[in-house]
């Protein structure tokens, strides 16, 4: 039987993990049996530089946090050593990096993630992984507004050219007609 504060601290770290999952607008779930050291302090490296949290955690006390918040269908990913890697701002962050390090390292496996609050299986997280960077897609985005903007200036460039023409041929006409 544990220990009353050993009870307390793992409640504590439910609490904690259960806040961490309701706040984050992504969590991918990994095992990473197998990595060596160096290939861990690479990922996580990489992780934070991306602005991304990584722990480790038991599943038991991650089930429970899961439960929480009403994902009990991630129970039977929670089986083996499970890593979670969690962003509050960017949702693609985790699955670009962690799908980046699997193809990298293959003992790192991706098993699920929960991406805006529904379960994700893995071939959604490549499809995540596989957008491409939040610049780019603002970048398209705004061409795409762009682009009627000009073709509406040019229309109205037309018409104003046009009407710049025909007065100066009427000039034209009317100082020929001056002359004779």
């Amino acid at each position: 039987m544990p220990s009353e504060a050993k009870l307390q601290q793992k409640k504590q770290i439910v609490k904690e993990l259960s806040e961490k999952i309701r706040e984050a607008k992504t969590l991918i779930f990994a095992d990473y049996r197998g990595l060596t050291v160096e290939q861990d302090t690479e990922l996580r490296r990489a992780l934070r530089k991306a602005g991304v949290e990584y722990k480790v955690v038991k599943n038991t006390l991650t089930k429970l946090a899961a439960k929480e918040n009403g994902y009990e269908a991630l129970e039977p990913f929670l089986n083996s050593p499970t890593s979670i890697a969690m962003s509050k701002t960017d949702p693609v962050a985790p699955a670009k990096v962690l799908s980046e390090y699997a193809k990298k390292f293959e003992k790192l496996e991706i098993k699920v993630g929960i991406v805006e609050g529904k379960i994700v299986d893995l071939n959604g997280i490549k499809a995540i992984a596989d957008l491409p960077p939040k610049e780019v897609l603002i970048g398209k985005a705004l061409g795409g507004f762009k682009a009627p903007l000009y073709g509406l200036v040019n229309v109205l460039n037309g018409n104003i050219r046009g009407l710049v023409v025909a007065l100066n041929a009427i000039a034209e006409k009317k100082a020929k007609a001056a002359e004779a």
